[in-house]
């Protein structure tokens, strides 16, 4: 029976009568949202486990980035980069003291991050190691996401992102992920970057094997290739550590950073990276009209003060700990694996549970918000402003889920 009330069906209705079909959402019309909570138009409050694919580790409108937004937007928004702007420089210097990358190029969204990482590396490439004219590889892996671009979907494994976009871009190699041997035998002269996801998201929160990313941060230093990490989901404190790539320890030559940086209010990527690389652009090699723009700006400026004065890496190592035990307590026959870092988790079921998209359907019945990726695995990833509370609550949730569906 169909649990929506007349305005949300009205709402599904627009959508599928004038928008694309090119998404399948849960039936759940959202209307207004604070910390780890959602409301739909029908009033039925709900705990948000997904934050927008991390976009809103912040929580939903939280009050000093909304405030920070607001204090801007009244005061000015956009220049394009033909001009300077007040809020642009002090972005600059915070993420540079945050993250220890003196270069910053801001964009706007992931996938133009990442392209914008691509032409840096191959830039680089032809500029700086001497690669011969259009010959430079980039090597990326299996079940990669970084983006639907028609460059990007060109070096996906998905079939289904590929499919009817052709033809692509060359100078892509794609390579099994965590295998080093299969890229120590890549690694030729022309390569230009390696390009990895520390953890695989998109995938089902794949996290490599121990000393993974380490041993190929030491082979890229061995044959002179970029190491780019794409941190645009995983970064900013998703897995307990402000980057992912730090569990090893390790230093890439280039981070793309996205979604979390606008606080959930805004847009707002970047690209990190050390001075050798990020100098190959001059005036005119690479631009956006809304890049760096003193709204978007000052939005990442206050969101990072957030995720360093609440302490929210903190809170997510801790409270990720916390989650994946209770979860991997949770004993089904259809349940397969409980993986995560922090927190973002992955319930993996066995096939004869009969797909994801069932478990995410009841999940909602119950008053907490998930997706399915790759059919058979849930995705569990809150705001990090969640509470111990909330995170047992949660867990309740999916226990009595789990009992309820065998």
């Amino acid at each position: 029976m169909d649990a929506t009330g007349t305005d949300a069906r009205r709402l599904i209705a627009l959508e599928d009568d004038f928008g694309a079909k090119n998404y399948l959402p849960l039936d759940v019309v959202i209307t207004r949202g604070e910390g780890v909570w959602v409301w739909d138009v029908d009033g039925k409050r709900y705990l948000d486990c997904l934050a927008a694919y991390s976009a809103v580790n912040h929580g939903h409108c939280h009050p000093r980035i909304v405030a920070a937004l607001q204090r801007q937007a009244e005061c000015l928004t956009l220049t394009s980069r033909a001009f300077r702007n007040d809020q642009l420089g002090p972005f600059y210097e915070e993420v540079v003291s945050l993250t220890g990358f003196p270069r910053v190029l801001p964009m706007n969204t992931g996938a133009e991050a990442v392209e914008t990482a691509i032409k840096m590396a191959r830039k680089w490439a032809y500029t700086v190691k001497g690669v011969e004219k259009d010959k430079a590889e980039i090597l990326a892996f299996s079940n990669n996401f970084h983006g639907r671009t028609t460059t990007i979907v060109g070096f996906s494994t998905d079939e289904q992102y590929r499919q009817g976009f052709g033809p692509f871009t060359p100078g892509f190699r794609c390579l099994p992920f965590g295998d080093i041997d299969a890229v120590r035998e890549a690694l030729h002269p022309n390569v230009a970057a390696v390009l990895i996801e520390p953890i695989q998201g998109e995938a089902g929160i794949i996290i490599p094997p121990d000393g993974y990313l380490s041993d190929l941060e030491t082979a890229c230093r061995e044959h002179g290739v970029l190491l780019i990490v794409d941190e645009i989901q995983s970064g900013l404190g998703r897995t307990g550590r402000l980057f992912a790539y730090e569990h090893e320890g390790i230093h890439p030559d280039v981070v793309i950073v996205g979604k979390a940086l606008g606080g959930g209010c805004y847009p707002v990527s970047a690209v990190l990276a050390h001075d050798e690389t990020m100098q190959v652009f001059g005036p005119g090699d690479h631009g956006s009209t809304f890049g760096g723009n003193p709204l978007g700006s000052a939005v990442a400026r206050e969101a990072l003060r957030v995720l360093t004065d609440e302490r929210l890496v903190e809170n997510s190592a801790t409270l990720g700990t916390r989650l994946l035990d209770q979860l991997r307590d949770i004993n089904s026959p259809h349940l397969r694996e409980v993986r995560g870092r922090g927190l973002w988790v992955a319930l993996e079921l066995h096939a004869s549970a009969g797909g994801a998209r069932r478990y995410c359907e009841v999940l909602q019945a119950q008053g907490l918000l998930c997706k399915e990726t790759h059919e058979h695995v849930i995705r569990i990833a809150p705001p990090l402003v969640i509470t111990p509370e909330e995170v047992d609550w949660a867990v309740e949730v999916v226990r009595r889920v789990f009992a309820q569906l065998g």
